[in-house]
């Protein structure tokens, strides 16, 4: 199956890192297609069986035998989200294989096949009344369930009727889904041309962080080329999915394009808009340190395509086994159950690294199903911030592999305290090199460097969210929008940010086109920061308290999503409903930016 690729088909690692060798094995999934599809016609089989015996009937489910019949339904979908996460991944490593393609769509019509008979339980769920469901929460057999019960009824008045739910359901697969299938593999299969050389998209994007300017302007101008060559089918599926999300807010009732990832994510839109205010109102920062990285880089003039050049010592070669060695020092030194967790991940093969034709871009830590384990992808090219990325997923790996024994219905987490884990664990590598790194030269390189990472996880996201805010209202007031259309929103969202310090070319208006999280999961962006700004404070608090925080922090990743992430976190001393809280985040991104000036001047003058 997935490890049958053959090496040569799957490496294009130039130059190699090591990381051409590592390639995830999906046999703890499953060993066999075979093996696959039968258990899809099982869980078929046992969702028809659960809907036999208690649609129409959860009414008359005795308070004692709720965890029986909650335990029996989340074996069904512990079973169904197996399936489709060994035919995600297998898709996500070559998206114009055809048969792994039609594997994916095999396994997501019977997804949703399951999902249609079960969701009676969902709405009926909705319909008690509310003595009977506090009832039926206090139970203490019940505590691996009530939370997801708890919020499912809180959102009741955005659901519709059964036979609704079923038509949203079943037209799902050829709907956002299959738009979204298709946006993956017509950028996967996107080729980019640099003087004659065909590059992947994440080849080409990495060139963007080479430290020769001639080759990252060449990158950009190739990189844009290629967008502006797809445009036309990649503006037809923004258009489709913000017509298909707009219906279902109109039809739920949702008060704003933005408030069922809100309440997806657990979170108040008035918290969330504390949030972005916070970080606009932050924009200083990011202008003040483009100033001083134009300065250290030399340029009169700084463009889009040298936000990411390295400074120093920034620009070295790492190889896959260095990073590994670098990731898991960080990991076993805060904690050692954290290194032996991420450590599982290097030595089973749960992790694919290796650049590819066609391999989906970007990187992700997949959760799974609790009966399995985490999987990480990433494409490693070698470079600094690749080493970030990876303790990022593994941040991601980590949370998820502790969280399992929460179960099927709180081992996943909403967005916003998910990116906590990825930040803090790229956190933990950053400290760590800086206090073993003496020379102020590389000190800087390496300051400059995570300031490069955190404007792009927290003000850059906040731009993109803002962007998101002005298509979503253009699509809903003036219908479908040209290509045009699109990129001047991005232009007018995206420079606010840079006050002037950073000039945006004519390229950089068509570079909204290829940023997935718009499409497969609207919304998304902000949570980054909302993780990045959390991770500032836990930081703090793990400077402060040192291994009691640690044993804490463990117990907060192995809590899931077992309750309301306000809660969880405020066991840990931070309070996420106090306004405040965001702008004492942003402040501490400035005292970073002050750090670097400091030190910048200090190298200055000798």
């Amino acid at each position: 199956m997935a490890s049958s690729n053959s090496l040569s088909k799957r490496s294009i690692s130039d130059p190699k890192t090591g990381a051409e060798f590592i390639l995830w094995d999906l046999s703890d999934l499953f060993t066999s297609e075979k093996a696959l599809l039968d258990a899809l016609e099982s869980c078929i089989s046992e969702a028809t069986r659960f809907s036999s015996s208690f649609r129409g009937k959860v009414d008359l489910i005795q308070n004692a035998q709720f965890a029986v019949v909650m335990s029996e339904l989340g074996s069904v979908q512990d079973t169904i989200g197996r399936a489709y996460t060994y035919a995600y991944l297998n898709w996500s490593t070559d998206t114009s294989d055809p048969k792994r393609g039609a594997l994916l769509q095999k396994v997501k019509e019977a997804y949703t096949e399951v999902s249609t008979k079960l969701l009676f339980f969902d709405l009926e769920w909705t319909l008690l009344d509310e003595e009977k469901v506090e009832s039926i929460l206090q139970l203490p057999e019940m505590k691996p369930f009530s939370h997801y019960l708890e919020v499912l009824a809180l959102g009741k008045q955005h659901l519709l009727s059964e036979p609704e739910e079923r038509v949203m359901v079943e037209k799902h697969n050829t709907g956002r889904s299959a738009w979204n299938r298709f946006f993956d593999e017509t950028l996967g299969d996107l080729m980019f041309d640099v003087s004659g050389e065909k590059l992947t998209q994440q080849q080409i994007l990495a060139r963007l962080h080479d430290g020769d300017r001639a080759i990252r302007k060449e990158a950009a101008d190739a990189f844009t080329h290629g967008l502006k060559g797809a445009v036309r089918p990649l503006t037809f599926v923004f258009n489709t999915i913000l017509a298909d999300k707009a219906l279902d807010d109109r039809l739920r009732k949702y008060p704003s394009w933005i408030s069922s990832r809100n309440q997806s994510n657990e979170v108040a839109d008035a918290d969330v808009e504390a949030l972005i205010s916070a970080v606009q109102e932050g924009y200083k920062h990011v202008s003040r340190f483009y100033s001083i990285k134009k300065q250290l880089l030399k340029l009169d003039e700084m463009f889009e395509y040298d936000r990411y050049a390295p400074i120093g010592e920034a620009d070295r070669q790492i190889s896959w086994e260095e990073a590994k060695e670098m990731v898991l020092a960080a990991y076993y030194q805060f904690h050692p159950q954290m290194g032996e967790i991420a450590q599982k991940f290097f030595d089973e093969n749960w992790i694919d690294a290796a650049l590819a034709p066609a391999k989906r871009g970007g990187a992700f830590s997949h959760g799974a199903v609790p009966s399995a384990h985490p999987y990480i992808m990433v494409n490693y090219t070698g470079k600094i911030r690749d080493v970030q990325t990876l303790a990022h997923e593994l941040g991601h790996g980590i949370h998820q592999y502790l969280s399992r024994k929460q179960g099927i219905f709180h081992a996943d987490t909403p967005l916003t305290t998910a990116e906590t884990a990825s930040v803090f664990g790229e956190m933990l590598v950053f400290q760590r090199l800086m206090k073993a790194e003496t020379n102020d030269e590389n000190r800087l390189a390496m300051l400059m460097g995570k300031i490069d990472d955190t404007i792009a996880t927290v003000f850059r996201q906040v731009s993109m969210n803002r962007f998101e805010e002005q298509i979503h209202t253009m699509r809903r007031e003036k219908g479908e929008l040209s290509a045009e259309e699109f990129s001047e929103a991005w232009v007018q969202t995206q420079t606010p940010m840079f006050g002037g310090s950073v000039t945006l070319t004519e390229n950089y208006r068509w570079w909204w086109s290829y940023i997935p999280h718009f499409l497969h999961t609207p919304g998304y962006v902000y949570a980054y920061a909302f993780g990045e700004l959390l991770v500032l404070a836990l930081y703090a608090k793990y400077e402060a308290m040192g291994d009691a925080f640690a044993e804490s922090y463990l117990e907060l990743l192995s809590a899931g999503g077992s309750d309301w992430p306000h809660v969880l976190v405020g066991k840990l001393g931070v309070d996420l409903k106090d306004p405040k809280f965001w702008a004492g985040g942003v402040a501490a991104i400035g005292q970073l930016v002050d750090e670097a000036e400091a030190l910048s001047q200090k190298i200055a003058l000798k």
